[in-house]
Order: structure tokens, then C-alpha cells, then sequence
């Protein structure tokens, strides 16, 4: 099955050198730092050469922060109300990211583990998935959707556990990148494909997850 692309647009207009100069300011003021883009293997520049390219809104941007979760170091924190995710440093510092949730009906909250971490992982639709899109069937049938840029899940995986059991719950890239600072997914945590990259060079298996 093939999935169609979504058209480009961007989810805020280009900002003016007269705008971005007091913005600096007080990013700079609220101990805000930009943090570099990770580094790319030659298959992850090959596939993002071709997932949209998107202006993202500068508040959902990759920032080093003032910890606002009080979590131990490595430990990951979902902030689904304002689209936050955190992951936590030592010296009271956290790199925080934008992301997209899931939507009201299909929003999950709660403490996990990350139980296994995949880059351009496979998409199988799970099983109520599929019983409310049947037009999914025939992607699941078929097991699903190797990893490339057409796959949802994006460039990389983090498997959330409870139990020894996986909950079906992902933190994952997206191939939909203007989704990111809304609620959109049907419970999983999307991240831009530059961010999950950068987030999982920084991930454990066995770290602690915490959704609220």
C-alpha cells in the first residue's frame, strides 16, 4: 500500500529580521539555547531528502532548558498540553522539543519504559486501528510498511513498555511534519524526523517515560 504524501505548507509564515532579533532576546533571557542537529547516517540524508520540508513555528524548535520536570537525568516527559517533550539533563538542563499528540478521544497518559528503540522502523496498523480505518486492512495484511520516508512512523522508534508488555505506544517520527504542535495522532507522541533522530542519540533502553 502506498501512502500519500501530504501537500507542503507551513505551519507559520517566515518571521522578519525585525521580529526574530526580540525574540532572540527573550529566548536568551529565559536561558533558552539552541541545540544542533544531530548526525546523519547516509540513509537518514537520503530519506529526508525526500519527507516535506516544513517551517516549523519557533516555540516547537529543539532548545537546551531550565528543567521544568524535576525528573531524574534520562528520563523522558510529555507535556501534551502545551506539545512539549523533554528529556531530561543533568545540572538541572533539559533539551525540549516540540511534538504532536494524540486527539482527545485517542489521548494516552501515563509512566512507561522505553522497551526497545528501532530506526526506520516498520509500520504494522494495530488492531483497532484497523477496526476503525478498514481501509487499512490490506496494509496490515500485507505486514505492513517497510521503513522509509512514506512510512508514518518516520526515522525512528521508541517502543513504550508497562509491564514487560509493549503498549502499543510509540514515540516516533512522522512523514506529516506540519503536525507537529497540535493534536492529531491516535495516542502516539510525533516528533519532527530531525528531532526523533536527535532524541534517540540521546535514549537508553530502559529509560523512564512519563506522559501526562
Amino acid at each position: 500500500m502506498t501512502i500519500r504524501r501530504r501537500p507542503m505548507f507551513y505551519l507559520a509564515r517566515p518571521l522578519s529580521s525585525a521580529i526574530l532579533l526580540p525574540l532572540a532576546f527573550v529566548l536568551s533571557g529565559c536561558n533558552y539555547a539552541s541545540v544542533p542537529d544531530p548526525a546523519l547516517t547516509a540513509k537518514d540524508a537520503e530519506f529526508l531528502a525526500v519527507v516535506p520540508s516544513v517551517e516549523v513555528d519557533m516555540n516547537y524548535r529543539r532548545y537546551r532548558v531550565d528543567d521544568p520536570t524535576g525528573e531524574e537525568p534520562g528520563t523522558i516527559v510529555v507535556d501534551t498540553r502545551d506539545k512539549f517533550l523533554y528529556f531530561v539533563e543533568p545540572g538541572r538542563k533539559a533539551v525540549r522539543y516540540g511534538v504532536a499528540v494524540g486527539s482527545e478521544a485517542y489521548g494516552w497518559t501515563g509512566t512507561a519504559i522505553v522497551g526497545r528503540m528501532a530506526e526506520w522502523p516498520r509500520w504494522v496498523p494495530p488492531a483497532e486501528m484497523v477496526e476503525r480505518w478498514p481501509h487499512l486492512r490490506p496494509t496490515a495484511a500485507a505486514g505492513g510498511i517497510e521503513g522509509g520516508p512514506d512510512n508514518p512512523l518516520g526515522a525512528r522508534a521508541l517502543y513504550l513498555y508497562q509491564d514487560d508488555k509493549d503498549t502499543l505506544y510509540r514515540i516516533h517520527g512522522t512523514n506529516e511534519p506540519e503536525s507537529i504542535g497540535r493534536s492529531v495522532s491516535s495516542g502516539c507522541i510525533r516528533m519532527s524526523d530531525i528531532d526523533v533522530i536527535d532524541l534517540y542519540g540521546r535514549v537508553k533502553v530502559g529509560a523512564k517515560v512519563i506522559v501526562r
